[in-house]
């Protein structure tokens, strides 16, 4: 599906900074821990420092993995659809959306009419700018 189809961009939706923050300061965090516990295993000889230091390392890597993965990771909102990663939605082919928790930001479940799903994290800047489209646009059917 062409990004004519589409129409206009209307807004873009990038992972949110605090999620970025978050996981940039573990790893940070886990970086630090991993290196406490390589100076406590060359100082004590003790086998369980290695095996803390070695599980910081396991945690700062899937964390650096996440963080790589996520930060480019956006919405684009069009006057006719989205896109989400590799998926593409015009509004037409939006069956219904089920939203996590109303009160607060969360995120959602849109059901396509051909039977998949696209799925939007709380982790999506302005998520709730997102559901509240995709309601009205709904609703407009």
């Amino acid at each position: 599906m062409s990004e004519l189809q589409l129409g206009k961009l209307e807004s873009i939706h990038p992972t949110s900074p605090v999620y970025l923050q978050r996981a940039a300061i573990l790893a940070v965090l886990s970086f630090g821990f991993f290196l406490a516990m390589l100076v406590a295993f060359s100082f004590w000889r003790n086998f369980i420092y290695f095996l803390l230091s070695t599980a910081f390392l396991i945690v700062q890597l899937f964390t650096l993995f996440g963080w790589f993965t996520q930060r480019n990771t956006q919405v684009k909102v069009y006057e006719n659809g989205f896109k989400y990663k590799k998926q593409t939605l015009l509004w037409d082919e939006i069956e219904s959306i089920a939203v996590k928790d109303e009160n607060q930001k969360s995120g959602c479940e849109i059901k396509k009419q051909t039977g998949g799903k696209v799925v939007l994290t709380e982790a999506i800047q302005g998520i709730d700018t997102i559901i509240g489209r995709i309601k009205t646009e709904i609703a407009r059917r």
